[in-house]
């Protein structure tokens, strides 16, 4: 069961990737190869939000989920065979994304003639643009450290122990949220270091180790109602209370919510873990109990998710020029180019993954 209704989490993730990058390509804040569209009016003020609540859970949803699938793997294989697997699956993609496929994205974000020429060009320079791929390269550096964990620290055999009491959650997201504060004292929000949004990463080692632990005693298949309910109605309360402390913020004079202790950082940093949880509780909560069937159509699709995560960039990128001529309303452009470039990049997925090889890396 636990496989199956992963598989239907990690193609809607998927899915929310590509819807965000959407996003953000027509007017929403955040970093991306191309922006069609100003960052201000109703619509990128919508759009900026969803990307606020995305960014809250999607990619930690990512490493809980890959933490949770880490220490089977490791038993199974073994120190070194599960280290040469993650060289080949993260390292490689990660290598040839940075060097061929990043390149590719921004010679196309260019838009103009002499493409072949920008693009062959950085690659000749060898110009690394990662790109999404830092999930890939983060999950490696995870993976390193939890051989080194391993190595270093036996694991003993434990008595099932029961999901963490309510007060654990709080304490957590407290914790986790207070943890995000503090980074963004040294490296604020949208900055990077070595590739690394740092900002961001307060929640991302927590759920990679929570991850890690919940493997142990299986409680992704154990969330019930109880424990999702109360973060579920959390989350909901605290969405539309961003846009509320962001104007509060602005009105007191403190519009930085990326570093500092101004209203907004400090809400936002709390903020954070609070949607976090109640998104991923109320997801393993629910899935399990009405979609934890096996479906080929749902194993199919997570199948070439990875791939579709891999390739989507350029993909979008160019179906967003392609359609950039269209009198089309911003709303309208971004939800065509979500439903479109799913529909594209899990069927160049599938295609790419025919190719001899390609398919045992992604």
């Amino acid at each position: 069961m636990r496989t199956y209704f992963l598989d239907r989490i990690r193609v809607i993730l998927t899915i929310l990737v590509i819807a965000h990058h959407s996003a953000i390509t027509y007017g929403a804040s955040g970093g991306w190869f191309v922006r069609l569209a100003p960052g201000d009016g109703p619509t990128a003020m919508a759009l900026t939000l969803f990307c606020a609540v995305n960014q809250a859970f999607f990619m930690g949803f990512f490493f809980l989920i890959s933490g949770y699938l880490t220490p089977s793997s490791y038993d199974r294989k073994g120190w070194a065979d599960y280290l040469r697997d993650r060289l080949l699956r993260l390292g490689l993609p990660v290598l040839v994304f940075g060097f061929v496929l990043g390149p590719l994205t921004v010679a196309i974000a260019a838009d103009g003639s002499g493409f072949l020429t920008r693009w062959l060009t950085m690659m000749s320079e060898l110009r690394f643009v990662i790109g999404p791929m830092w999930f890939a390269y983060a999950l490696l550096v995870f993976a390193i450290g939890y051989v080194l964990w391993r190595r270093f620290v036996p694991i003993r055999p434990k008595p099932r122990q029961p999901i963490p009491a309510q007060r654990m959650w709080i304490i957590s997201a407290l914790a986790v949220g207070l943890a995000a504060l503090v980074i963004r004292q040294f490296v604020p929000v949208g900055e990077e270091v070595l590739n690394l949004q740092l900002g961001y990463f307060a929640s991302y080692v927590f759920l990679f180790a929570v991850g890690c632990i919940a493997e142990r005693y299986g409680w992704l298949e154990e969330i019930k109602q109880r424990h999702a309910q109360p973060w579920v109605i959390a989350g909901v309360v605290a969405i539309p209370l961003l846009p509320l402390a962001l104007m509060v913020g602005e009105a007191m004079g403190q519009t930085n919510f990326a570093t500092g202790f101004s209203l907004p950082a400090i809400f936002y940093a709390f903020w954070e873990p609070v949607v976090a949880w109640g998104v991923i509780a109320g997801a393993l909560w629910i899935f399990p109990m009405w979609w934890g069937e096996r479906d080929r159509r749902w194993g199919f699709l997570s199948r070439q998710s990875y791939a579709a995560f891999i390739i989507h960039p350029p993909v979008i990128v160019t179906l967003a020029l392609l359609m950039q001529p269209l009198p089309l309303p911003l709303i309208v452009k971004f939800l065509v180019l979500t439903l479109g470039g799913t529909v594209l990049c899990f069927s160049f997925a599938w295609a790419i993954r025919k190719v001899p090889f390609v398919g045992r890396v992604i």
